[in-house]
Formats: C-alpha cells, structure tokens, sequence
C-alpha cells in the first residue's frame, strides 16, 4: 500500500512499529556498512572504551534522528514533504545499524536511556512540524547541521588506530550534510537564534549524559 494512502489510524500505527523497531530489535542497513580503505591499528582497553562511548552518543543520534522524522513525516500534510522525510529516515537507519554493529564490535552497550531519548525527539519533532512544513523544515537544517559538526568533533576525539569507526563516521558526517541541503531545497527556513541556542544545550545534555549512560 502507497504509504502516503494510509489512513491516519495506520500512521498511528506505522509510527509505533517503527519505535518499536528502533528501540528493541537489530536494525538492517539497505546500504553497506563504510569499510576503513587503510587497516587500523588495533585498539587498547582505554582506547575501546572511549571509542564505544563516542559510538554510543551516535547510536543516540540515530535513535532520535528515526523518532524525529518519523514525527515530522507523521505531522506534514505534504505528501512529497512525507516521502522525502521517509527517504531520509531510510538512510537513518542505516546509521543506527551501523553504529550498533560497531558497538557490538566494540564491546561497548547502547545507551540505557534510549526509550527517554526517543520520546523526547519525538515530542520535539512533533512540536515543530505543527508549526507548518517551513518551520519543520528549519528545525530538520539546524538539527542536521548541529549534527555535522558534533560528528566533526567526534572524527577528531576518535583514537587514531579506529579507523572503522571513523569510516563510518565520515559517510554519516555526508549523509547528515545532504539533507541539510534538501532540507533547505524544499523550503526550510532559519530557526531564530534562541530556538538555535536552546536546541544545542539540548544536545549538549544529551550527548554528555549518552557518553556514560
């Protein structure tokens, strides 16, 4: 069934499956997991242990990247806006895969708090999108792009021999830019300043509390 045809019951419904998803089951790349083009060298216990926290804060981000498109897909009456929120989400979760596979390589856990991550991005997304396709739009480009500079961040604080991580990290950094740029191609408009000052302590709360949690 056509996905901009369902009814507003089996959005409801698609929207809990896809938190259910996304919190409790293994998620399944469409795309192939970035593969480092030089070997690494290989990882001690202090070096394991920071990579998996760093991965652990992106597993994060890509727990509340699913749960805000899925909110700003559910909010919008734009079914092109919808697909393109759909087609992002996609590319979404090839992230959380990603980064939950290398935890797992890692040795490293998800963050214990993901449900509360994901309701609070969801609620979040869900507020934005009520204030019409512009301003969601907005709100997407500031996310993306606060994003991409905390992944910058992240390509640097990496230990050096993790040169998986950071293969993955840097096609997320490109993924992340490019639907900053769609989003500014389909009419996105700048949040103001305090709603962009208030939207990084956010992040920053979130990012150091999933370092350890």
């Amino acid at each position: 069934m056509d996905p901009v045809r369902l009814s507003s019951t089996d959005r409801l419904l698609a929207v809990a499956d896809q938190a259910l998803r996304a919190l409790t089951s293994t998620p399944q790349a469409a795309r192939p997991k970035p593969v480092a083009s030089r070997p690494g060298a290989p990882l001690d216990d202090a070096e394991r242990r920071h990579a998996g926290a760093l991965m652990r804060v992106n597993h994060v981000g890509e727990v509340c990247a699913q749960a805000l498109y899925s909110a700003q897909a559910l909010a919008t009456a734009d079914p092109a806006l919808r697909r393109q929120f759909e087609r992002a989400a996609g590319e979404e979760n090839d992230h959380l895969a990603w980064t939950a596979e290398r935890l797992s390589e890692l040795g490293a856990r998800p963050s214990l708090l993901n449900p509360l991550w994901y309701a609070g991005a969801f609620g979040v997304g869900l507020l934005a999108a009520r204030a019409g396709d512009a301003t969601s739009l907005g709100f997407l480009i500031e996310t993306e792009r606060q994003v991409e500079r905390h992944l910058e961040g992240h390509l640097e604080r990496l230990p050096a021999g993790d040169q998986d991580s950071r293969a993955i990290v840097a096609q997320m950094k490109d993924d992340e830019a490019s639907h900053a740029m769609a989003a500014e191609q389909a009419g996105g408009t700048r949040l103001p300043a305090p709603f962009r000052w208030a939207m990084r302590v956010a992040a920053k709360v979130m990012t150091t509390t999933a370092h350890y949690v």
